[in-house]
């Protein structure tokens, strides 16, 4: 087998990705990646609390490693720390980097060449199946997940701290990708096949936080300089889940 590490979110996506993984047997994963806010110890991606995190990783099964970050991080400094990482990895044979991206060509081809550039290589179990079916299978499989983030833009209040089933798949939005693909929302996977019990947890406050985007800081991970600045979404709905 193929040693791998998993680049990790706690969101279904990487639920169902590693689920795929594990069954087609071709890759041994020795650990879990996540990236975490080293100030307010919640994953960057979505504020999930660190404590969460290491309960879910306890009931999967598998070593975590974590990378921590500033609050405030530039690209650089993300690369390089990541370059890092990755390159301790490649030291210790590890391979083949894992991912739940399904369809968004431009963050893969950030991802081959950040890989390529230690002689990694990467690994998209999900990729260009749709998203639609995708869901479906997740759920049926037994899989049990909560939005921990929406797009405020995009989604109001009523859907975050939501467990993902049949009436939340019904009432998005037509604009809307069912598996939130394009950042639209972000997720907690607490319970599946994967899982060797179930992640307890209590659903907290609801808050809506915005953000303000520096213009002249080019290298804000925040942002893209090939976009207007006014085009980036600034407001996200936050649910705080809390251990039991």
């Amino acid at each position: 087998m193929k040693k791998a590490f998993f680049n990790w979110s706690s969101g279904k996506d990487s639920a169902f990705a590693l689920y795929k993984v594990l069954q087609d047997k071709e890759y041994d994963i020795k650990k879990l990646l996540t990236n975490v806010n080293e100030e307010y110890r919640r994953i960057s991606m979505h504020g999930l609390r660190e404590e969460l995190l290491d309960e879910q990783v306890k009931a999967i099964g598998f070593p975590s490693e974590k990378l921590y970050f500033p609050a405030q991080v530039t690209m650089e400094m993300y690369n390089q720390k990541m370059k890092e990482t990755l390159t301790s990895f490649k030291d210790e044979h590890l391979d083949y980097a894992i991912f739940g991206d399904i369809f968004l060509e431009d963050l893969k081809k950030y991802r081959d060449q950040k890989l390529a550039e230690v002689g990694l290589k990467g690994v998209y179990p999900l990729w260009k199946r749709d998203t639609k079916e995708l869901l479906k299978e997740f759920l049926q499989l037994g899989f049990k997940t909560i939005t921990v983030c929406v797009n405020a833009k995009l989604l109001g209040k009523e859907f975050v701290g939501r467990i993902i089933d049949e009436d939340f798949i019904n009432e998005l939005p037509d604009n809307i990708d069912p598996c939130g693909e394009n950042g639209e929302f972000h997720t907690f996977c607490f319970d599946g096949p994967i899982f060797k019990n179930p992640v307890r947890f209590e659903i907290g406050e609801k808050v809506l936080k915005s953000y303000t985007l520096n213009e002249d800081d080019d290298q804000s991970c925040h942002t893209d300089t090939s976009e207007d600045i006014k085009e980036y979404d600034t407001s996200f709905w936050y649910c705080d889940l809390t251990p039991v």
